[in-house]
């Protein structure tokens, strides 16, 4: 059997099947359709299974049927399985879909910053923009005060909404295709400043040693928030075969997903800046630390996401399948 013209002339089938299943009701004419397209469905899975058991296609159409059993026998899900799902499948490869994207946006927010940090500590004018008093004041004072001059728990509270609400808004207004790049361009600019007063002052060794143990986590969330909010523009730009509105309504249902886990990477990451930069220990410790928590998410989305992205898992909450997924005619 030719699998790719086999898949070429089921495909419509399985797409429709799946969003059959993604609907919470379902009028009379479309659960007699979606039984016929499970019914077919599942003998197509098998006939794959016959040629490549182990090929990803099989393991994604099984997937789709698993889910439209579950809507049609209206399985209810157990707490702690949906969690452990959410934790295991959903979120991973939500941060796998990003990788590439999330790697593209950390290189132009890290180049920018350094542009406008050159700028700053090489510009004849800098007195402009920050008198010498106040450049003075912000590196041997401001800039190391403000991680201790408010209590841990409080301070990390803080961090934690603030990131958090910034997070959000660059996936909620990510279609504009505008604010997640409005909000990045604004904090490299500033990071940027901070960093040529830093090194005109001759304090550059604080300034990396109070930015890296928080800071290694923190951006990356926010890159990663920033690059959910670019896909789901793009899928509004670009959404193929689609409609407009379908493609981007599946997208953004993809990655509320990564709303969500952001939420607690940045709690994470509000915690590390609340109790590890502050702390009086070993430089290599809180910067150790500060890495350790960065190649824990890297880990995280590369391994688990792809094992995921491999089972044919979309990321899409709602999606989630209690059953076995091996199902024949």
């Amino acid at each position: 059997m030719d699998i790719d013209a086999f898949i070429a002339v089921h495909q419509p089938q399985w797409d429709r099947l799946d969003r059959l299943a993604s609907r919470r009701r379902l009028s009379a004419a479309e659960a007699d359709e979606m039984l016929v397209l499970y019914q077919r469905a599942s003998t197509h899975l098998s006939m794959i299974q016959a040629v490549e058991p182990d090929s990803p296609v099989a393991a994604q159409l099984s997937a789709r049927i698993g889910r439209a059993r579950a809507h049609l026998t209206g399985t209810g899900e157990n707490a702690f399985t949906a969690t452990a799902y959410f934790f295991t499948q959903a979120l991973p490869v939500a941060f796998y879909r990003l990788r590439w994207l999330t790697v593209f946006i950390a290189a132009a927010f890290i180049g920018l910053a350094a542009a406008t940090g050159y700028w700053i500590h090489h510009h004849p004018q800098i007195d402009l923009i920050m008198p010498e008093a106040a450049r003075e004041q912000y590196a041997q004072e401001d800039f190391v005060n403000y991680y201790s001059e408010h209590p841990s728990s409080a301070f990390a509270s803080q961090v934690w909404t603030n990131n958090a609400w910034i997070a959000a808004q660059c996936v909620a207004f990510g279609v504009t295709g505008i604010w997640p790049i409005a909000i990045l361009g604004l904090n490299a600019v500033n990071l940027g400043v901070a960093a040529g007063v830093m090194y005109e002052q001759d304090a550059a060794a604080s300034f990396w040693l109070n930015i890296l143990p928080h800071g290694l986590m923190e951006m990356t969330a926010v890159f990663v928030a920033a690059a959910a909010g670019l896909r789901i523009f793009w899928s509004w730009v670009a959404p193929g075969q689609k409609r407009r509105l379908t493609s981007v309504a599946e997208e953004a249902r993809r990655l509320i997903t990564v709303a969500l886990g952001l939420c607690l990477v940045l709690l994470i990451s509000g915690i590390v800046e609340g109790f590890v930069t502050p702390a009086p220990w070993p430089d290599w410790l809180r910067i150790g630390i500060g890495a350790l928590v960065l190649a824990a998410y890297w880990a995280y989305a590369l391994v688990l996401g792809r094992r995921a992205h491999q089972a044919g898992v979309s990321g899409d909450l709602g999606r989630y399948d209690s059953g076995n997924h091996e199902l024949t005619a």
